[in-house]
């Protein structure tokens, strides 16, 4: 089984280890995932009918209103949130939403984690240190 590494920045502290959920869409967490079930139900999006919750939830950055940061803040509260966020690039509405939920976050990856990550992949976040470590399930 490879192994891949790639180094990052930490946005919000902490560690977590889980199954990736991969969008190449930036995800709006205001009316975009039903805070109370985790489930992302914008109409059209990649990820439509899928949940966040549990998840390493790997997007390019997110989109929409400030009202977002507390609907992440409610995932969490809820039992719902991601166990760990990659961005390409934080926004703050993100940023401000793990912080306030305690979900370990990184971006500025050194690779295109979209090259390398798939849904379903076993990945380790240690956003204290800025290293993501991915297992591939096809490996």
């Amino acid at each position: 089984m490879t192994e891949i590494i790639l180094k990052g920045h930490k946005v919000a502290k902490g560690k977590a280890q889980g199954e990736a959920l991969v969008s190449k869409s930036p995800i709006s967490f205001l009316g975009g995932v039903n805070s109370d079930t985790g489930i992302i139900v914008e109409q059209g999006h990649e990820l439509e009918g899928m949940s966040v919750a549990d998840k390493i939830l790997i997007f390019p950055i997110g989109k929409g209103s400030t009202g977002g940061s507390y609907k992440i803040y409610e995932l969490a509260c809820n039992n719902k949130a991601p166990r760990a966020i990659i961005n390409l690039r934080a926004d703050p509405v993100v940023a401000v939403g793990a912080i306030m939920g305690s979900i370990p976050m990184m971006d500025k990856p050194e690779q295109d984690p979209f090259e390398i990550i798939k849904t379903g992949d076993f990945v380790e976040v240690d956003a204290d240190q800025g290293i993501v470590r991915a297992r591939s399930k096809s490996s």
